[in-house]
């Protein structure tokens, strides 16, 4: 890549805030009696969306759902958002700009989020585990290309899981 071209690349974090939040405890006050053996299941989604010319929304969606037993002890979903310009990108470049870096950013913010209101519910503090983004995006595009060649193929498609 030439040092011109290079020059011509623009990243600009113009805002951060938090778009939804909710947080639930469906079993209490009755949770905090039982035995503390939680069973976590953490769901992470991204969304970018355009504004403008160079200006994108990049969306981290992150539910917790912590169970105890067969009961929910809660239900913690935060989506953080961002405003960024981007300018002077790759096609494959803003692919990862915005299912990696831009996520990756968001991240700190929604993992403080989540753990501020697992605490204001008074469950034993939450936080989550540091996660690659770069290795979830070339997953999600290692699964879109399979799911393509499995609809040219006229293969059945096999359903999506959640992990």
């Amino acid at each position: 890549m030439s040092e011109q071209t290079a020059n011509n690349k623009q990243f600009e974090l113009q805002r951060i805030y938090l778009k939804d939040v909710s947080f639930e405890t469906p079993n209490s006050p009755q949770i905090f009696l039982q035995e503390w053996k939680p069973k976590i299941d953490l769901q992470l989604g991204t969304e970018a969306n355009r504004l403008d010319e160079g200006v994108y929304e990049v969306v981290l969606k992150v539910t917790v759902t912590n169970k105890v037993g067969e009961n929910t002890a809660f239900l913690a979903e935060v989506e953080q958002a961002g405003i960024f310009i981007l300018r002077g990108f790759a096609d494959n470049e803003m692919a990862q700009m915005l299912g990696s870096y831009c996520p990756n950013v968001l991240f700190p913010y929604a993992r403080e989020a989540v753990s501020d209101l697992v605490t204001k519910g008074s469950f034993p503090q939450f936080l989550l585990a540091p996660v690659n983004f770069d290795a979830l995006l070339a997953q999600h595009i290692q699964e879109q290309q399979a799911k393509q060649q499995g609809e040219s193929d006229g293969a059945p498609t096999a359903p999506e899981t959640s992990h």
